[in-house]
């Protein structure tokens, strides 16, 4: 966790409404950290559903293959989240320290292990002291209260320079629903179907099979759309948990996402998705320079995701960017390695709506000073059209500087 905020951290912090039926407790348990806090535990109450999707990494740490496991039962009553460590590729160990934190959480909130969801960030590789939690869990189940989501956020952080939290209010029914949500991450990200640690609390009552559906639609175009530096973690957890509590208001219960009266629900549920991916990027680890690229033009969405995302990956692109230099010629090469269809001769590109390159070679109103002048604002937007056909995306990514470099040269230190 930096001392420094990033400069593109948001200038302000919305309020956290409180959510019946989740309660929020954080501790010092001294998993690497010293003077902070690093553990998180979330307390729902009976009944509350579960849904979550997870990294692809043919790698993934033991909480991620514990919560696949236990999703199946569709069911939460709590959510235990260390920072310091990730718990990934500890083996029999990593097995055994899941298991040991989720009994010491059943027994501190009184429910089955098997209701119990686990998630863990931090250095790769080291061995969690589960014992850790013995006792903390205890104390956290005791004195956890409706609330401070913002306390819960900071407790999850590892490289990040401020906490990650977004809400929604909508009505459902006859009743007005709370979306709450946090997230954290800085570095090694590039989600796939899932994001870094990312939690969803609401008061909803949506059936888990209807929730999944929900969660498994939004990441798609707001987490996988975010990239950092193009590696995906280990440890990838996005979690949302519905305690059915607004049934009391006159919500709906819902049981198929398809359901209509979901459709202003499903709509703040997505912006809570894109509020908190977006501060994803605006934290990368040493970021000067928020980036949007717009792909349009392409054979097809899946096409412009593609190219999209060569040029959001691009050393080259991104360190320009970080010294402020339009240099097309680097776009260009990112569109051409990217595998999908494109023509030289039809390509066009702009920065901050100042077209530098036209039907493929350079705009002839092109002026360095101002597109010099442009490239000095803190959020970047390149758009590049294709000219093919009807495809368009957008994703999200930061400059690459020596900050980046510096942060995880020591990263284990």
């Amino acid at each position: 966790m930096s001392s420094a905020v990033s400069p593109l951290a948001p200038k302000t912090v919305p309020d956290m409404p409180v959510i019946a039926g989740i309660r929020l407790a954080t501790a010092e348990a001294g998993i690497r950290y010293k003077n902070r806090t690093d553990v998180l535990l979330a307390v729902m109450d009976k009944g509350t559903a579960v849904a979550g999707v997870f990294t692809k990494s043919k790698c993934p740490s033991a909480p991620v293959e514990w919560c696949r496991a236990k999703l199946k039962g569709g069911k939460a009553r709590a959510l235990v989240v260390n920072s310091g460590n990730a718990n990934a590729f500890t083996g029999k160990t990593g097995r055994a320290s899941t298991a040991l934190t989720a009994k010491i959480a059943a027994k501190a909130v009184g429910c089955s292990e098997s209701e119990i969801f686990l998630a863990s960030t931090g250095v790769i590789g080291e061995p969690l002291d589960a014992t850790k939690f013995d006792g903390v869990l205890g104390r956290l189940a005791e004195t956890a209260e409706p609330g401070d989501y913002l306390a819960a956020a900071k407790a999850i952080m590892t490289t990040d320079t401020f906490p990650k939290v977004a809400t929604a209010t909508v009505k459902l029914g006859k009743a007005r629903v709370t979306i709450n949500g946090m997230a954290k991450g800085a570095g090694m990200i590039a989600p796939d179907m899932a994001t870094m640690l990312s939690f969803i609390f609401t008061d909803a009552p949506i059936a888990p099979a209807a929730l999944q559906a929900l969660l498994k639609s939004g990441v798609e175009d707001t987490f996988n759309a975010v990239t950092i530096d193009g590696d995906t973690s280990t440890s990838d957890t996005l979690l949302a948990f519905a305690t059915g509590a607004a049934a009391g208001q006159g919500a709906p219960k819902i049981s198929r996402a398809s359901d209509p009266r979901l459709k202003a629900f499903v709509k703040a549920f997505n912006q809570v998705l894109a509020s908190l991916a977006e501060q994803v990027a605006r934290d990368g680890e040493g970021a000067r320079k928020l980036v949007e690229i717009t792909v349009e033009g392409a054979k097809t969405k899946a096409s412009a995701r593609k190219i999209a995302m060569s040029i959001a990956n691009s050393p080259l692109v991104k360190t320009a960017i970080a010294g402020e230099d339009a240099n097309w010629g680097r776009v260009v090469m990112a569109v051409g390695k990217a595998g999908e269809p494109a023509d030289r001769d039809k390509l066009s590109i702009s920065f901050n709506g100042i077209r530098v390159a036209k039907s493929g070679a350079r705009d002839p109103d092109y002026d360095e000073a101002q597109v010099s002048e442009a490239m000095k604002a803190p959020e970047i937007a390149i758009k590049v059209s294709l000219g093919l056909g009807k495809g368009r995306d957008r994703v999200l990514t930061c400059d690459l500087t020596k900050e980046y470099v510096a942060i995880n040269g020591d990263y284990r230190s």
